[in-house]
């Protein structure tokens, strides 16, 4: 499997918002690119529109460990962006994960 980065820099979450393909559903919104880099990178993104610093970050944590279970199954190669909705605080990341897995199947990136 390859090794798993998080974005840093704000040009690579604005080169994403204009060049990636977007997924929605009402929990998460996601955009996927294909990568030259070889590894599989991420980047999470709440917005005020979440709620409070708490629960910005509780969706932050959920998307996080949803995203984790469900790499093992990503090839590696491709970028995504992970932009939560009011929904994402308030449900589990085993969940989050099924909604995910749904979303990336669609997308055609999941093994």
């Amino acid at each position: 499997m390859a090794e798993i980065i998080k974005f840093k820099n704000n040009r690579d979450y604005r080169r994403m918002y204009r060049l990636g393909n977007s997924f929605v559903s009402p929990f998460l919104v996601i955009y996927v690119m294909k990568n030259k880099t070889g590894n599989v990178r991420y980047g999470i993104t709440t917005g005020k529109k979440t709620g409070n610093a708490v629960k910005r970050n509780r969706a932050r944590r959920i998307i996080r460990a949803a995203f984790y279970s469900v790499a093992g199954n990503i090839p590696s190669g491709f970028d995504f962006i992970f932009v939560s909705r009011t929904k994402t605080a308030y449900m589990k990341s085993t969940d989050l994960a099924n909604c995910m897995n749904k979303q990336l199947k669609k997308a055609g990136v999941l093994l």
